[in-house]
């Protein structure tokens, strides 16, 4: 795909160029990925200050995000990507291999550190969701800090720098200038900035900042953190839509094929059957959400990955609510179960007072199914930016309802829509046969538009 940067994905590219180390604070959905793709490559074909790359990054974002990343654009498809994962050999291995770029999990930081020690090669480091790196007592940021005075340049990223207040920036502003900022500890930095708040004894639970503390804060990184909202790039109400790639494991995938194929799943107790083609698309529909329902009603389960992948979107909202919705009703007891703090809308008064809720941001996760998310249901008025289809479904009319209820008039914020779409399933063409289904709609309209503007002015 031929890459046409919008103006700020081209000045966020400039500025990684231009600065060595750097906190690109970039919202979800403005691209930071391919901003910083786009630059590293620069750096290393066209002005030689970059010789051996380390991307840092959440399990699931480094082993499939960065390659996908470098694989749709044209103009990256040469950069060659090692990815440092999975076994201790499996890592020294791909460690050794000709690459440009190297990912690696978080998780693995300490052990990479520990392995190369005073051997460490790697001149540029960029840490993908860099307030992961919040806590100074975290091994990983102990780790890293014990490597920094050999890196040269550091590009930290994240849409969320300080995910629950200022004092969480210490840690990852540290690992980019090593204090140089905002003090060489956060001890000196707490009393610079944050006056102690509830304590027991001389344990404090709390901090507050002190007045003026968080413009302070903000003049003082200011030279080497390039913040972007969507707001202030976009026209507004932007929607964004993306799809969040999930893969099975290989047993889920055989028993999905299996499926497919035989349109039977023995079991002991009741089998899978999918005896026309209505009922095998929705059966596959299920099981690439994860389970799906026997003969007799009882559910059979098969993955937990878009569970997975929900958690760790609703990790990098960071605090900011998340509407998910959902088609089966397996998907919403799963879902329910994995993260207790879920709500449903209920009916009536009670679901007025969840409205209310909502948009008063009291509820930090919503289930929502489309045929209950209709016209008139107004859920705008939440910090709410990341909508999750966690079911895929075929109904155009329910898919552009759904969404409308937090993109709407009114909307002042930027939304992502996410479709978590597993891999190699009837899932794929569900979103396909819904983006078919807008072109053709949107088509109509332009052309009823054209007819229009050109009676208009007859």
């Amino acid at each position: 795909m031929e890459y046409k940067p919008h103006q700020y994905q081209d000045y966020a590219t400039g500025r990684i160029i231009d600065t060595e180390y750097i906190a690109l604070l970039l919202e979800m959905g403005l691209g930071k990925t391919v901003s910083t793709l786009t630059a590293i490559d620069q750096l290393l074909n066209d002005y030689f200050d970059t010789s051996r790359v380390l991307v840092i990054a959440p399990l699931r974002v480094a082993d499939d995000t960065w390659a996908r990343e470098v694989t749709k654009w044209d103009h990256l498809q040469h950069l060659r990507i090692s990815k440092v994962l999975g076994s201790a050999v499996a890592r020294r291995k791909a460690l050794k291999a000709d690459a440009d770029i190297y990912v690696i999990n978080r998780e693995n930081v300490e052990w990479l550190v520990g392995e190369l020690g005073t051997s460490w090669d790697f001149d540029t480091v960029v840490i993908d969701e860099i307030s992961s790196f919040k806590n100074p007592q975290s091994k990983r940021f102990k780790a890293l800090r014990r490597v920094r005075p050999m890196i040269n340049r550091v590009i930290g990223l994240t849409g969320t720098p300080a995910p629950n207040s200022l004092m969480d920036l210490w840690a990852p502003m540290y690992l980019l200038d090593q204090g140089q900022r905002l003090g060489n500890t956060i001890t000196s930095y707490r009393d610079r900035y944050f006056t102690p708040g509830k304590r027991d004894g001389h344990v404090v639970y709390n901090w507050n900042q002190k007045k003026e503390s968080e413009e302070r804060i903000y003049e003082a990184i200011g030279d080497i953190a390039v913040s972007m909202k969507a707001e202030d790039w976009l026209e507004l109400p932007e929607r964004i839509d993306r799809v969040v790639l999930v893969k099975l494991s290989a047993s889920a995938k055989a028993l999905y094929d299996q499926l497919e194929e035989d349109l039977l799943l023995p079991y002991a107790d009741a089998d899978v059957v999918a005896n026309t083609a209505a009922v095998l698309s929705m059966k596959l529909l299920q099981m690439a959400s994860g389970a799906v329902y026997d003969e007799d009603r009882g559910v059979k389960l098969i993955h937990d990955a878009k569970l997975d992948a929900l958690e760790d979107i609703i990790e990098a909202a960071q605090g900011k609510p998340v509407m998910v919705f959902y088609n089966f009703k397996h998907s919403l007891s799963r879902i329910q179960e994995r993260f207790p703090q879920t709500r449903i809308l209920r009916k009536g008064k009670d679901g007025n007072q969840d409205i209310a809720e909502w948009n008063g941001d009291q509820i930090p996760l919503l289930l929502l199914h489309p045929k209950s998310a209709g016209h008139g249901l107004n859920l705008q008025d939440s910090s709410c930016q990341t909508v999750v289809w966690y079911d895929q479904i075929w109904s155009l009319e329910e898919d552009q309802q759904s969404n409308a209820r937090v993109h709407r008039q009114g909307q002042t914020r930027r939304i992502v829509v996410l479709r978590l779409v597993a891999e190699g399933t009837m899932d794929e063409e569900a979103v396909s046969a819904l983006e078919r289904k807008a072109a053709g709609q949107d088509a109509l309209m332009d052309a009823v538009k054209a007819r229009i503007d050109k009676v208009a002015s007859a």
